[in-house]
């Protein structure tokens, strides 16, 4: 069955009937997930497997000098493994091609751009692509006959794979970070729990994890605790930012959510002001916007924030109800100064062991 956390990011909006049927059976699959042809399992052995490696040039080496925001991926100590969020919108199949041009040109410019990125000055980004799963598979119709629950499992299978030979021939031992975004962190939730739950030398040498953009229950990751301050190491970090107010995420309505303020890194409900936001980083990468948006986790575990003090276009959906596309561009300097925060005690507390 689909969880009930793959079912809280999909509302239906398509309306057809008559001649648009056909419209709508080229935008979502409507054959059963085992009668339709799978795509070629990804090599992690060839770089074009990878949206970013710090031996590559890719979407993750975002340099804004004049934001202070520069690419230190060749002398960084430790590593990221992101997983990125679902960038195949529309199609008649389950999974994702790799050879996809479309859904690779989203993954690198929205969100390894918007996103990965954010980690390049404190670590090497390590961005496998994946057989994601067709945004439609969060549609709860979507599980009928298990079609969904199996386009997730091929997904992660994948992920799975690439974190395995990220570990045998990238990682070296070195200290890593977890992050990803939306479909990414379903798949990253399980490799905690694959991974870092029973493997005490694995968990040692992760960092953080910051796996954000997906409704997650208090108490339902147990491979490491949720953070509750600015330089807590080997714990998760994860929000999921609406609109002020907002009591449900995509129209479903949510409760007891785990949450961290991404100004202030704490659990609580105290609001925290624009004051705190050292600046939002626009789609357009010209500029840092300080004082962008204010944050507060409300009593269900959403991370309610005002509508950013900038203009639309800059940041795509902010007149929306709900600001999951720009999870990661709304705080994106607070969240790149707590990876070196988390970075910078991580290396000292273990450089005296």
């Amino acid at each position: 069955m689909l969880s009930k956390n793959k079912k809280l990011i999909f509302k239906e909006t398509i309306v057809f009937s008559g001649g648009v049927l056909f419209l709508y059976s080229c935008l979502v699959p409507v054959h059963k997930f085992e009668s339709t042809k799978m795509p070629i399992a990804p090599n992690y052995a060839n770089d074009s497997c990878w949206a970013a490696l710090p031996t590559k040039r890719d979407s993750a080496d975002v340099s804004v000098y004049a934001a202070g925001i520069i690419d230190g991926q060749q002398t960084a100590l430790i590593d990221v493994f992101y997983v990125h969020p679902t960038t195949y919108l529309m199609g008649n199949k389950w999974n994702a091609s790799l050879d996809d041009r479309d859904v690779n040109k989203k993954t690198d410019q929205l969100a390894v751009r918007n996103q990965a990125s954010v980690f390049n000055e404190m670590c090497r980004v390590y961005a496998p692509r994946y057989r994601q799963a067709v945004l439609f598979s969060y549609a709860p119709y979507a599980e009928k006959k298990g079609n969904a629950s199996q386009a997730f499992d091929l997904a992660y299978s994948d992920v799975k794979t690439a974190f395995t030979y990220y570990l045998k021939n990238y990682n070296q031992g070195r200290p890593f970070i977890i992050a990803s975004h939306s479909q990414g962190t379903d798949h990253t939730i399980r490799l905690l729990h694959d991974f870092i739950e029973n493997d005490s030398l694995l968990k040692k040498r992760l960092v953080a994890a910051y796996i954000i953009g997906r409704p997650i229950q208090k108490g339902s990751i147990k491979a490491i605790p949720p953070a509750d301050s600015a330089n807590q190491t080997g714990c998760y970090i994860i929000w999921n930012t609406v609109l002020w107010g907002q009591t449900t995420f995509y129209g479903f309505k949510v409760s007891d959510l785990e949450c961290v303020n991404p100004l202030t890194w704490r659990r609580d409900t105290i609001g925290a002001s624009s004051e705190l936001n050292t600046g939002g980083l626009p789609q357009t990468f010209n500029r840092v916007d300080a004082g962008l948006n204010d944050a507060k986790i409300s009593t269900t575990g959403l991370l309610w924030a005002h509508r950013p003090n900038a203009t639309v276009k800059d940041y795509p959906y902010s007149d929306k109800k709900r600001f999951h596309v720009l999870d990661y561009n709304l705080f994106y300097m607070n969240i790149r100064q707590n990876i070196k925060l988390r970075t910078e005690t991580y290396l000292r507390i273990n450089s005296k062991q």
